[in-house]
């Protein structure tokens, strides 16, 4: 029982789920005005027609069902976006009539309805001849003296490479050192007039060169310019990156091009907070101060700018910057770059002898790269979709090896999440641009937060739908003051509005919601809302509380088909119990073929035999057990006589007990194996010792179906006349074997010996000698009178 228990619950739980993820996939559920409506969702429409809440249904509703229910479509509240083109003048070089355009539109109008993105192309295409200017920002200490004279000569190369790129190049050079306090520079009065040999006094920042046109000027200022001398390592760069930034006028920036700065040194940098060193604490205020020589002038009195006001004034100005620093210091100013938009870290030479290199190369790869960006987008949704040059269609707002003339449409969706109560930000502008361009294209939004129905004008004061008690707009009422209720009804000198709406909160549930959410409270009473659209079904119940329509399910039938759904509860009819009325009271199904309940060894559950663990028996009325005839036993003869026309049956008695058999071609083993409910058997034929197949189940009524595989498991016939000559061959194969390798053993030991004897035949040595009474035939005699003659 407890098992059943807590099925039905889990019924419960699954439609009570399907009710809730209904409502959840359904934004517009309610909502209470026209204008929180359209804003929701673009799913959503208002049904302003006067007939369509009177049966209680919501004006706020999927557009389908608004129309499935019998609102009017011209009644219906549903405003689309409108996209207004207000400057899209084509893309052009810079080689024409006018300044280069390389980004279309330039400036767009959408009135756009919240959380319902607004689609439109934007172009970019990498013009031919746009504009350049290229401010080289110079490390002047005195350990770039070599990289000075070699910038110099290699000035007009700088200018050449340029021109190849572009006809519109203007050129521009600054220096600096440090802040002249100490720590930083020695303040001792002959090191402040020449703090080493051929030097000039210590300085911040000086603009050397305006940008000009005529480069061949950058030669000679490079030349003039005399390096300096500072104390400590790192430099006062970032005064200079401010300065040369902000200082639009005095260093020559124009408004539409390609800005780069190239900084250039071999050492690392100040920046916010160094400045106490000096006993400098005033923050930088991030704005031009040159004098007219081109001077910093507050660089004593105010601190080192940070990184993140570097960045954001580079991306303001949309500035290209390069770092071009010696190897050591490279790690440094890559992790720099990663904080500035549209920067880059390059290796330069000891002596900035591949200075043209570096400008070439970083100009191509900044230049064949385009990155979309936005600004002043806050809690503006904006995304990006590009083929790029051909490829595929994916989210991105950047483009790779982009060549001069080469074009790339972006697909822009601009979305709002909701509207601001303020009418006057109500209406937003931002901007897109491409990083590293002053170009841009400017957005202005006009959020639709209200319908026509309710702007100014559109109302009926006093309105007869409202009982002459309220304002009627959007085919719902705004009740005056001391009335409530769906058309005013409701007087407040009676009762308040709070005192009504308690008295339609279920006092038994934790949730205090009026009506339980499914119903509306009018004048102290629940009205119940139907369970779903164009249905005759309604919650019950004096707080909605109840539904008629959510007990448990039997077979896909409501409480079985056997009961009636009251409050989610099931009341049974008789003979059936359980949460579903699923459970018969007869214990007829758990009766075995003796009408033993459950074979004694078990207890019968709704109508089912649950048998005792502690038993071997199983079965739907716990007949089987592992040494039982089993159903296996008992279906074997028929299985021979519907399958085989073989067995102890015969013809009549097959016909009369074995209407439950049926043969199939094969019996599937894994699907036996995957089904518990199905068994496999398996016997051999006395006739012809073959193995044969079946399989049975339980079906209606404890009744068994049997499945008989046509075909059976034969063993193959012996073959006696193989096995004897193959037994003979055999051994006399072994036999013979045993000769060649006696033999063989034989051979080897005659070798064996043989070599032994040869060897020591060679090794034997015959002794020779005299024989002591051995005299010889001869005699020999010599004169002594010849002697010696």
């Amino acid at each position: 029982m407890r098992l059943l228990s807590l099925l039905g619950i889990a019924n419960i739980i699954v439609i009570v789920y399907c009710q809730s993820n209904e409502q959840v996939s359904n934004p517009c559920v309610g909502v209470k005005s026209c204008g929180k409506c359209i804003a929701t969702s673009p799913l959503c429409g208002w049904c302003a027609d006067e007939d369509y809440t009177k049966a209680g249904r919501d004006p706020c509703d999927r557009l389908e069902n608004l129309r499935a229910e019998g609102c009017k479509v011209a009644n219906i509240s549903n405003p689309d976006n409108v996209l207004k083109y207000l400057t899209n003048n084509p893309v052009q070089d810079g080689s024409g009539v006018g300044d280069a355009i390389q980004i279309s539109p330039q400036a767009v109008n959408i009135k756009i309805r919240p959380n319902k993105p607004e689609k439109f192309n934007l172009t970019f295409r990498l013009a031919e001849n746009y504009p350049v200017d290229l401010y080289y920002l110079m490390d002047l200490s005195n350990s770039m003296a070599d990289d000075k004279e070699k910038l110099a000569a290699l000035g007009n190369k700088i200018a050449d490479s340029m021109s190849n790129i572009t006809k519109n190049f203007r050129l521009g050079f600054g220096s600096f050192v440090d802040k002249v306090v100490m720590p930083y520079v020695s303040t001792v009065p002959s090191k402040l007039q020449s703090p080493c040999n051929g030097c000039e006094p210590p300085y911040s920042f000086k603009n050397q060169l305006k940008l000009d046109i005529d480069t061949a000027k950058f030669e000679d200022y490079v030349r003039k310019a005399n390096v300096s001398g500072n104390l400590d390592a790192p430099e006062g760069g970032f005064d200079a990156i401010m300065q040369a930034v902000m200082c639009k006028n005095q260093i020559g920036w124009r408004n539409v091009s390609r800005k780069l700065l190239l900084f250039s040194t071999d050492a690392g940098f100040h920046f916010a907070g160094d400045g106490k060193l000096g006993g400098i604490v005033k923050p930088n205020d991030g704005r031009c101060h040159l004098n007219r020589d081109g001077k910093y002038t507050e660089a004593e009195n105010q601190d080192y700018p940070s990184v993140s006001q570097i960045s954001t004034k580079i991306r303001e100005n949309s500035i290209n910057m390069i770092f071009a620093v010696v190897e050591d210091q490279l790690p440094v100013y890559n992790r720099l770059s990663q904080y500035i938009e549209g920067s880059e870290a390059t290796k330069l030479a000891n002596d900035s002898s591949n200075i043209v290199e570096v400008i070439k190369n970083n100009y191509k790869r900044i230049t064949s790269k385009v990155q979309m960006n936005t600004q002043f987008a806050e809690n503006i949704t904006v995304k990006f979709k590009s083929s790029c040059k051909g490829g595929e269609f994916s989210e991105t707002n950047s483009c790779d090896d982009l060549s001069i003339g080469d074009s790339v449409t972006f697909e822009v969706a601009v979305s709002v999440s909701d509207c601001p109560t303020e009418e006057a930000k109500r209406t937003r502008t931002f901007s897109i641009y491409p990083v590293g361009l002053s170009e841009r294209l400017d957005i202005t939004l006009d959020l639709i937060c209200e319908c026509d129905c309710e702007k100014p004008g559109r109302e009926q004061l006093n309105s007869k739908e409202c009982n002459f008690n309220g304002t009627f707009e959007c085919g719902m009422c705004t009740c005056d003051k001391g009335r409530y209720g769906k058309k005013c009804e409701c007087d407040g000198s009676e009762s308040t509005s709070d005192e009504s709406l308690t008295a339609c909160i279920n006092p038994n549930s934790t949730s205090k919601v009026i009506c339980s959410g499914r119903g509306e409270c009018v004048c102290g009473t629940c009205e119940c809302f139907q369970r779903r659209a164009q249905s005759a079904q309604k919650y019950s119940g004096d707080y909605c509380h109840c539904d008629d329509y959510s007990c448990s399910f039997d077979n896909n039938l409501l409480c079985g088909g056997h009961g009636r759904c009251n409050c989610g509860t099931c009341e049974c009819e008789a003979g059936f119990t359980g949460d579903a009325c699923e459970c018969p009271q007869s214990n007829a199904t758990c009766l075995t073929s003796g009408d033993v309940l459950c074979n004694g060894v078990g207890e019968c559950i709704c109508g089912v035999c649950k048998c005792n663990a502690d038993s071997s028996y199983k079965g739907p009325t716990c007949e089987e057990c592992p040494t039982c005839p089993g159903k296996c036993t008992e279906n074997k003869m028929c299985a021979l006589c519907r399958g085989f026309q073989t067995g102890t049956y015969t013809a009549e008695e097959c016909t009369e007990k074995c209407t439950h058999v049926k043969l199939v071609n094969v019996i599937d083993e894994e699907q036996v194996k995957a089904d518990d409910d199905l068994h496999m058997c398996q016997f051999n034929d006395e006739e012809d010792d073959c193995r044969y197949f079946f399989t049975y189940r339980y079906v209606e009524n404890n009744e068994v179906a049997v499945e008989v595989q046509k075909t059976k498991l034969c063993p193959e016939s012996v073959n006696i006349l193989a096995i004897v000559l193959g037994t003979i061959g055999g051994i006399v194969l072994v036999g013979i074997i045993f000769l060649l390798i006696w033999k063989l053993w034989t051979m080897v030991l005659d070798r064996r010996e043989c070599a032994k004897f040869e060897k020591e035949t060679q090794n034997a040595k015959w002794d020779t000698g005299e024989n002591p009474i051995y005299q010889q035939a001869t005699s020999t005699f010599k004169n002594p009178t010849y002697a010696g003659k």
